[in-house]
């Protein structure tokens, strides 16, 4: 790690624009859900940036699309019906994708004793399903999800707890990286006391990573790692 600190034992990666996309899959469920529940046209990437959770998004779409506050109970109904819909619009993506070197560098990982984890807004049982199509799921054995909270940093913060447990309590924070797509991904890890590697493989180049202060800021997950 950078400036001498300890070597890293876990490394948790956030999903969509990281370690692959959908296509569009995502906001397909969506859309399918508001319209099941609501009857409206909910274009989703008008209204939302690339790094918000499921619940966030949930929230917006409420807000900006049908006009008003949802309440915690009819959010709750939306994210349950996206959930219904996301397996469908996944394996109906052709534009679905693991990014470059991901499966080798998950390998690498996992050979050299590295705990994986996940750190993504998406809930935990929409990570799955986005994972299961490229076979990533067998790779990681805890994680963060937009399930714990609504707020990123929460959730890295929660996904380092399970990494402790996982290890049986001998895991350091300082011995953890986190690995993501936008600013938003960078900003949470640091929120959460981590070191962050920006990859410029979603919607940010390296320019805006490097801006958002990333540790490291790599082209893909072929260019560099830090391990």
């Amino acid at each position: 790690m950078a400036g001498g600190d300890p070597e890293i034992r876990a490394v948790l990666f956030d999903i969509d624009g990281t370690l692959l996309v959908t296509g569009g899959a995502g906001g397909v469920a969506w859309q399918r859900a508001f319209e099941e529940l609501h009857g409206v046209e909910a274009d989703v990437a008008e209204h939302t940036d690339a790094g918000m959770t499921d619940p966030e998004i949930a929230a917006i779409v409420f807000r900006e699309v049908i006009g008003r506050e949802g309440t915690a109970e009819e959010r709750a109904r939306a994210i349950g019906c996206y959930l219904k819909h996301l397996p469908d619009a996944v394996a109906g993506s052709d534009g679905y994708r693991v990014m470059p070197g991901v499966e080798q560098l998950l390998d690498r990982l996992i050979e050299a004793g590295v705990l994986l984890g996940l750190v993504t807004g998406n809930v935990e049982a929409a990570a799955h399903i986005k994972l299961a199509r490229g076979r990533l799921n067998r790779f990681f054995s805890f994680g963060g999800y937009g399930s714990d909270s609504a707020d990123r940093t929460e959730v890295t913060e929660a996904a380092l707890r399970r990494g402790a447990l996982v290890s049986g309590g001998s895991l350091q924070n300082s011995s953890c990286i986190s690995v993501g797509d936008t600013p938003r991904d960078v900003a949470a890890g640091h929120g959460a006391g981590i070191e962050v590697v920006g990859v410029a493989t979603g919607s940010y180049g390296l320019e805006q990573l490097n801006q958002a202060q990333a540790d490291w800021a790599l082209v893909d997950l072929t260019a560099g790692f830090p391990t």
